[in-house]
């Protein structure tokens, strides 16, 4: 993987760049819609490629699970199996270690898990998760990693943090055995502790690696919380490598970050909204099953262009949310996408202009932070 920087913003550390992988390039700063099981839910990949998407995101965990490494090794891979030739980063299970917590134990050694789909034991460990992405035959991989648990505590944070620095060296060692075409970056961990953030930052650019993610936020913490860290973290990261941030978020959250100097971002957020109803538009977000649409003939955004907007209107999208028809959850999801896309595109435009700081205003006063980050 190659990472250039081609512009940068005069008045923030906001950058234009371009991140070149075997399976094509990705335009920075870039977000990736979640396909968690090799697939974007309700949309086909040539439906994703319309929005403008150039890179997905998949989940080493659930992967693992179904339908196994293994057999999407036989059918080439993530891109073959999955039908998506652009570049595709897999999260190595460590919001598993997060998220299904009562079903995990930890050590140095790995992460155990019961199977929430069976009960039965599964070990992931650092040399593991790394030997699974390369069949899965992604173009970034992530390395297991331990997140803070909540309420975050600075002890249980540090703990948290050296056990994943533990397991990154451990990955990094597997990764270089074996790079292939493929980039694995560090995750910084430390919870909301600006101490532990910046001895976490001093470590995985030790190990010299592609890149680098900020991980372990957008956990429930206060949106001010969120950009304080962010922008004290991505202040310290080195300036020639691609920053990551994991789960984030809103358009609002989007665009602050980016000021900051992230240029990666991944979030469930536009299509599970959208599959529950609500749309991110030019005019602020809509809930579509309001009645006030219900003989709305505009489209859910007068401003996009996406198939959604081009063919239906806000009625009909209403309609089928009413009867409980998939198409409907599909079209908003749709539009969802090219909504981010189109953001991403607006955020690089206005780097180049500069006029990102206005342009990020802009988005928070449209889309405010929500009170449950996904």
């Amino acid at each position: 993987m190659r990472f250039t920087v081609t512009h940068r913003d005069g008045a923030t550390r906001a950058r234009v760049g371009r991140m070149e992988t075997s399976h094509g390039a990705v335009d920075t700063p870039a977000f990736m819609p979640v396909g968690t099981r090799a697939t974007v839910k309700a949309l086909a990949p040539s439906q994703i490629e319309e929005t403008g998407a150039q890179i997905l995101l998949g989940n080493t965990y659930h992967l693992h699970l179904r339908p196994g490494e293994e057999l999407v090794a036989k059918m080439g891979g993530l891109h073959g199996f999955m039908g998506w030739s652009r570049p595709i980063l897999t999260d190595s299970g460590g919001y598993q270690v997060w998220s299904l917590a009562k079903l995990r134990k930890l050590d140095d050694e790995g992460a155990r898990f019961n199977s929430h789909i069976d009960g039965a034991p599964i070990l992931l460990t650092p040399e593991k998760v790394v030997a699974i992405q390369r069949k899965l035959g992604s173009d970034i991989l992530m390395p297991l990693d331990q997140p803070a648990d909540l309420p975050f505590e600075e002890k249980q944070a540090a703990g948290a943090l050296d056990r994943t620095t533990k397991w990154l060296a451990r990955s990094a060692t597997a990764w270089r055995s074996d790079p292939g075409d493929s980039a694995l970056f560090a995750i910084v961990q430390g919870a909301i502790f600006r101490n532990l953030r910046q001895r976490a930052v001093e470590q995985c650019a030790a190990f010299d690696l592609p890149g680098h993610a900020i991980g372990g936020l957008s956990l429930g913490e206060p949106a001010e919380t969120l950009y304080e860290i962010v922008d004290f973290t991505a202040a310290m990261l080195p300036e020639s490598k691609p920053r990551y941030l994991m789960g984030v978020g809103t358009p609002g959250d989007i665009a602050r970050a980016v000021c900051s100097g992230i240029d990666m971002f991944d979030c469930v957020l536009p299509t599970r909204l959208g599959r529950n109803g609500w749309a991110f538009t030019s005019e602020g977000m809509i809930k579509i099953r309001n009645a006030e649409w219900k003989e709305d003939a505009r489209p859910v955004d007068p401003a996009c262009r996406c198939a959604c907007c081009r063919t239906f209107s806000r009625a009909y999208i209403r309609h089928l949310f009413s009867v409980e028809e998939i198409l409907g959850l599909s079209m908003l999801s749709l539009h969802n996408l090219s909504y981010y896309a189109g953001l991403m595109a607006r955020l690089r435009d206005a780097i180049r202009a500069g006029t990102i700081r206005a342009v990020a205003d802009e988005e928070s006063r449209r889309c405010p932070p929500l009170s449950t980050r996904a």
